[in-house]
């Protein structure tokens, strides 16, 4: 697990930029760095030691005329028997790394070479002698690729904040994606908040050749739902490729623990991988806290658990810094959870085991069983149903039981759902409440991919909008940047690519049956942990975000920041304090309102925009003076 930066164009000090780039990225790799630099590009590299820890395996790696030249961030966990085929094809390897499979491998099949890869992965190999570059993405989008192309010159690499320190890059912000991270509370799209910065989609690669880019898509999921196997040969055979996967990914040269957290997905996770070690974090606020269940689990199958209680004061004092490590702002308070359970973590192992990805694939969030309830109510004509929902979004009080009810069931399924976490401002809201024309454009997003999964089951079509947006841009973002943080490589055994090909074939009756989800995957953990924790509702990651803000202390500081200049540049102030006011002191009749989210979602932004717009460079946290921005 690495990072890698890199540019392909001319510049003065090739070196020097390089250099400094690498240095923006050192929390992805400080066991060892490497660079490649020729007249027409430079690529940097930053290690960390998981497979084949002697220096052979650094970065950047060559083939054997060294004419090209690989960076590569992820693993690859079938590289042994890849590895074997090309030696019996007559290529020399000199490593033992799955890195050098991924070069030689390019050498002998090309851009078919990604069909065959397991593992997840970002990569860019430089062609010498054609001076073409290829990059390329991993099907889920585990790992981040960005790039941009301006004045001249291609920049690419794992982390956006490389790029400013190279002189042809232009730092603007990109108002246009304000609109929709408002109500997706992530950019939804291949944009970033860096104008003419994007990020490679999952499952993409891209050519650079003469300055000119193609892309093409090698990857697709199809949710065919065509398993005609009985319910129980189903989950022997999702037990099976789990055991498999979760074997793969053990492959190591260091120890690999898990996180674990009082849910499904990690415990059966843990119970698989039979690690030595668990870690969990939660917080001293009773429901906010999986630290109880979690150690009662660990006991039960004789593992170690490492906890962490979360203070207030250490949350709220590192929202700078994370922000800085995240590179674009994701408003889901677990990322900044996520950022304390890496740290912890990374104080005794470099790998873990994490479950994310199980939701999407085996149908598991609570919003899915939607759809299968209420059938009565959905008999009525949608007609009839806009008009109960449209009074009951502009007429009944905010916070009323069932006025969400009515407001989401007046809607078709392609205008209410767009990701697992509910919009947080509406379209409405966030016009109000923008100042500029940076308007949200949901539908637009979302019917590119509702016209992919026409004639699906409700369930399945909401399983491919998010595996192509909640996923990619919250779950998998967060994930891979708070684990890199800490130099900690989190590795997703849900996220794999047999595990993907059986999931696409599971019928809706083996995935959602209102009100359980991820049936088959349950069924198959029921079998080896308790049952209390394979049958446990989907609960997130709780944090007490809605209490701290009503406390005065946080309340204040929110304010201070909701009337900032910064504030003024996008938003109505006079709204935001409003907002705010409202959750803390409550409406009339002493009515609390629940903002907590959408007050998250701003403050999250201007704490991020603070960061890297403030000042001409963000600060890393491990080379400055601690900078909070608050």
């Amino acid at each position: 697990m690495c990072g890698f930066t890199g540019f392909v164009g001319e510049v003065e000090n090739r070196e020097a930029i390089l250099e400094n780039m690498m240095n923006t990225i050192i929390h992805r790799g400080p066991d060892s760095e490497g660079k490649y630099i020729d007249d027409n590009a430079a690529l940097g590299f930053r290690r960390l030691s998981i497979i084949d820890l002697s220096s052979v395996g650094d970065q950047p790696l060559y083939n054997e005329d060294r004419s090209k030249v690989l960076v590569f961030n992820g693993e690859i966990y079938n590289y042994q028997e890849l590895r074997q085929e090309l030696i019996d094809a007559g290529h020399i390897f000199v490593s033992n790394t799955d890195s050098e499979t991924i070069l030689h491998g390019f050498e002998q099949w090309g851009e078919k070479l990604l069909q065959r890869l397991r593992g997840m992965y970002a990569f860019a190999i430089w062609d010498v002698r054609e001076k073409k570059l290829f990059a390329a993405r991993d099907m889920f989008g585990i790992k981040p690729l960005y790039y941009a192309h301006m004045n001249g010159t291609l920049l690419f690499g794992s982390e956006i904040k490389s790029f400013i320190e190279h002189p042809k890059f232009n730092k603007v912000f990109n108002e246009a994606a304000l609109g929709n991270y408002l109500s997706f509370q992530f950019v939804p799209t291949n944009e970033t908040f860096f104008k003419d910065v994007f990020c490679l989609q999952p499952g993409h690669f891209f050519t650079y050749e003469n300055e000119e880019i193609q892309f093409t898509r090698y990857f697709e999921p199809h949710f065919t739902g065509s398993c005609k196997k009985s319910f129980e040969e189903t989950v022997d055979a999702v037990e099976a490729v789990m055991r498999d996967s979760v074997n793969m990914h053990k492959i190591s040269d260091v120890e690999v623990a898990s996180y674990l957290s009082s849910g499904v997905d990690s415990s059966y996770l843990t119970y698989l991988g039979q690690v030595d070690r668990t870690f969990t974090v939660g917080f001293d606020e009773g429901k906010y806290s999986e630290i109880q269940d979690a150690k009662e689990f660990a006991a039960s199958i004789n593992m170690k658990n490492d906890a962490k209680v979360i203070t207030p004061e250490e949350y709220w004092n590192r929202l700078s810094d994370i922000q800085y490590y995240m590179d674009e702002p994701v408003a889901d308070p677990a990322a900044i959870a996520l950022f304390f359970l890496s740290e912890e973590a990374s104080k005794k192992v470099k790998v873990v085991l994490s479950g994310e990805g199980s939701d999407e694939l085996f149908g598991g969030y609570n919003i899915y069983c939607e759809p299968m309830e209420h059938t009565s109510f959905n008999r009525i004509p949608l007609f009839l149903r806009r008009i109960l929902g449209k009074f009951a979004e502009y007429c009944l009080p905010r916070g009323m039981k069932g006025r969400g009810f009515l407001i989401r069931h007046g809607k078709t399924l392609e205008e209410r759902y767009f990701a697992n976490a509910t919009n947080i401002f509406t379209e409405r809201e966030a016009n109000k409440l923008l100042k500029k024309g940076c308007r949200p454009e949901i539908q637009k997003i979302t019917k590119p991919l509702y016209e992919k999964v026409k004639g699906k089951d409700p369930v399945t079509k909401m399983q491919y909008v998010d595996l192509h947006l909640w996923l990619v841009h919250d779950i998998l973002m967060k994930g891979d940047k708070m684990g890199m943080a800490n130099s900690l490589e989190v590795r997703v055994p849900f996220l794999d690519k047999k595990v993907m090909e059986l999931a696409e074939t599971l019928p809706l009756d083996y995935k959602v049956r209102a009100p359980k989800t991820k049936v088959a995957l349950r069924a198959a953990a029921d079998r080896v942990i308790r049952s209390k924790t394979a049958e446990k509702k989907k609960l997130g990651f709780p944090i007490p975000i809605r209490v701290w803000l009503r406390e005065d202390r946080y309340y204040k500081k929110v304010r201070k920041m909701f009337t900032s200049k910064d504030a003024h540049k996008f938003f109505n102030t006079k709204l935001l304090v409003k907002m705010l006011d409202d959750h803390k002191f409550g409406k009339k009749r002493n009515e609390k309102t629940d903002n907590s989210r959408k007050i998250w979602t701003v403050y999250i932004f201007l704490v991020w925009y603070e960061r890297f717009f403030g000042q001409e460079k963000p600060a890393h946290p491990a080379m400055n003076a601690r900078y909070t921005g608050n």
